[in-house]
């Protein structure tokens, strides 16, 4: 019961905080116990992760939930930072130091109690409103099955699209199927391609080619898969499409008094199948056990007569794993020129019209940029300006990030999105939504993006693998699930940067806010931010003096197409969470006195200074930041580095302009010129 797991969730958080406080309590004179509880604080924190992933689950049902997980999620951030900020206060000061350090202490134990009155109050409120009821997994099926409902009507509406880029991709589908070989066992073809680019219509046309696929086998099923099935009613399903209603009944009725068992219609299947040559499409695949499962319980290993099945699935992963690399068809995004076509004819204009009206050419030119050559964003969007006048356009086109979580004309083109973010594991939905930190069209290196999550704890050694080669596991992951798009690939073939579809990215921008995840900050912004959110970045061309939370932010990053305003203070003493500075694309100078306090950030994983001229030395102050492990100051003026970088045990990579002959305690590290 979902209400069970999140009661005893509930209670380990308690434990936690308790424990911190105990720890805290009794810091002095026994350095000993406070080291065993603080371990027993680590492993507490990960069951806090485990009553989250539970809270994420539900918080789908309704409007209360959410709230509820909201807050839920909110206090977690909390304890997690006056948890962190205990264990560096115990393990980076000398027996002296933490005697004389009383203020300290006494601060971070009223951060616990209040904390741990907060968890109280949380606790009855869930207990008032009675928020948690049933069945979690019935929730999730729920959820899956609306989301399956939007995924259908939404690959309906890309039929509409038939005579815009569809018909090159069918021809070759159908001549990797191969239909006119009539003998050898059953081929099996994947068709690849993210969300809403039109893989189940490409599977579609070649399921409904007379000429290619009726006339050529005896008996064709069309089976949706989706992300939940229920076995028997997919048998039933397929059994009923290859051999009609008739078979269907005749092997219930002779199954008539007993219980119906997998096996029951699986083994009939089988056994009709044997003879025949058949065709089935398995549409939106989303594990390999599910088929697993379809392959190994519904198909004749026996049938030699040149059958052909054809799977559609997001996962490129899940395909080169089902199937070898030359059965499997990668669909491609619209060219401009298709794209282009396929909008004029969803809003009904002409390309006559178009070189006759500059507005109207420049903003179909803009909104076919936006969507990227996806055919549901096009048409969704072509959809909604279609009964617009023109000059509503731009208006239109600029709200379409802000509109995606309430319009219900984009419910499809977010539903296609979040379908394939709700089916990330939960260590990869936070990698994800970070990426919403980069700004539009921007060419992110997997080399950043690894050390970053490393740096913000996404990313953790496990197995004996050591953490980056983890962390460069999820980008992949990421990119095998069409959740990203590669930028530049080496002759090896390995992705070293990656973007984000600008429909992709508009989608996780808005879950980003609505979770308090990330806040970007712009020209326009003015006034006091609503919401304590971890991580912040700057787009634009200035820095307004916003009111900003920073005491709970773990990550500042700044960009900008030109030279920005006044430096603002990168390092001030309220950022006292902070664990990423990355500075890599600002254009304002950096200098020396922005830097002063970067002694004081103690929890810093990640400082990226490159590129900053007006920075001649590092403050002496660096040693204090025991965690540091990524520190960038390349084509800066830094011409020496102080003595007490040897006490940065944690540095994994040192980048900077010039050769420095110099070993870094704790063995061998990184070190670029």
């Amino acid at each position: 019961m979902a209400e069970t797991v999140v009661s005893m969730a509930r209670s380990m958080v308690r434990g936690a905080i308790s424990v911190a406080a105990s720890a805290a309590a009794a810091e002095v004179g026994l350095l000993v116990g406070v080291r065993k509880d603080s371990r027993f604080i680590k492993d507490e924190l990960e069951t806090m992760e485990a009553f989250l992933e539970v809270a994420e689950s539900i918080n789908k049902k309704d409007v209360l939930l959410k709230v509820w997980a909201k807050q839920v999620r909110d206090l977690s951030y909390n304890i997690e930072d006056c948890l962190n900020e205990f264990m560096v206060h115990v393990g980076s000061q000398s027996l002296l130091r933490r005697l004389m350090k009383l203020k300290d202490r006494h601060r971070i134990a009223t951060q616990i109690r209040d904390l741990k009155a907060r968890v109280e109050e949380v606790s009855i409120r869930n207990t008032r409103y009675n928020l948690i009821k049933g069945e979690a997994s019935n929730t999730i099926g729920d959820m899956d099955s609306h989301m399956e409902d939007v995924r259908n009507h939404s690959a309906s509406n890309i039929d509409e699209a038939e005579l815009v880029g569809f018909s090159k991709p069918k021809k070759d589908l159908i001549k990797l199927i191969d239909v006119k070989t009539k003998d050898g066992a059953a081929k099996v073809v994947f068709v690849v391609g993210m969300g809403g680019l039109g893989k189940t219509t490409l599977a579609r046309k070649a399921f409904e080619s007379k000429e290619d696929t009726v006339n050529n086998f005896s008996c064709r099923a069309w089976i949706t898969v989706s992300q939940t099935f229920s076995k028997i009613e997919m048998l039933k399903d397929m059994i009923m499409q290859l051999f009609g209603n008739e078979e269907l009944k005749k092997r219930l009725k002779e199954l008539e008094g007993k219980t119906v068992q997998v096996d029951d219609l699986a083994s009939y299947l089988r056994e009709k199948l044997h003879e025949k040559r058949y065709f089935i499409v398995l549409d939106d695949l989303w594990t390999i056990d599910a088929w697993g499962w379809i392959k190994d319980i519904a198909f004749p290993t026996t049938n030699i007569k040149g059958s052909r099945i054809i799977v559609t699935t997001r996962d490129i992963g899940l395909a080169q794993e089902c199937t070898s690399k030359s059965l499997i068809y990668h669909l491609k995004h619209l060219r401009i020129d298709q794209a282009t076509n396929l909008l004029l004819k969803t809003i009904g204009k002409t390309h006559a019209e178009t070189k006759s009206d500059e507005k109207m050419r420049n903003m179909i030119s803009k909104i076919v940029n936006k969507c990227g050559g996806l055919p549901l964003a096009i048409l969704t969007i072509g959809g909604l300006l279609a009964t617009k006048v023109v000059e509503m356009w731009e208006s239109i086109y600029e709200q379409i990030p802000s509109e995606l979580g309430t319009n219900r004309s984009l419910e499809a083109m977010r539903r296609m999105v979040t379908l394939s973010y709700n089916h990330l594991p939960s260590h990869l939905k936070s990698c994800f939504l970070y990426l919403s930190i980069f700004p539009e069209d921007f060419e992110i290196k997997r080399r950043r993006l690894v050390d970053r999550w490393i740096a913000e704890g996404f990313v953790r050694a496990s197995g004996g693998v050591n953490v980056e080669d983890v962390g460069i596991g999820y980008f992949n992951e990421l990119i095998n699930r069409n959740m990203v798009q590669p930028s530049k690939v080496n002759i090896e073939g390995i992705v070293k940067s990656c973007r984000v579809h600008d429909i992709m990215r508009d989608v996780m921008v808005s879950i980003s806010r609505d979770e308090n995840f990330v806040h970007l900050m712009g020209d326009s912004e003015a006034g006091v931010v609503d919401g304590n959110f971890r991580h912040v970045a700057y787009h634009g061309s200035g820095c307004q003096n916003i009111g900003v939370d920073w005491s709970h932010v773990r990550s500042l990053t700044m960009f900008g197409d030109r030279p920005m305003g006044p430096s603002p203070s990168v390092c001030s003493t309220g950022m006292r969470m902070l664990r990423a500075l990355d500075l890599k694309n600002t254009l304002f100078k950096i200098r020396q006195k922005d830097i002063n306090n970067i002694g004081l950030l103690r929890h810093l994983k990640y400082v990226d200074l490159k590129g900053a001229s007006c920075i001649y030395s590092l403050p002496k102050s660096i040693r204090k930041l025991r965690g540091l492990q990524n520190l960038d100051i390349g084509r800066s003026s830094i011409a020496a580095l102080p003595t007490g970088i040897t006490e940065l045990h944690s540095l994994r990579s040192l980048r900077c302009s010039r050769w420095y002959s110099y070993t870094l305690a704790g063995g061998p590290r990184q070190m670029v010129w």
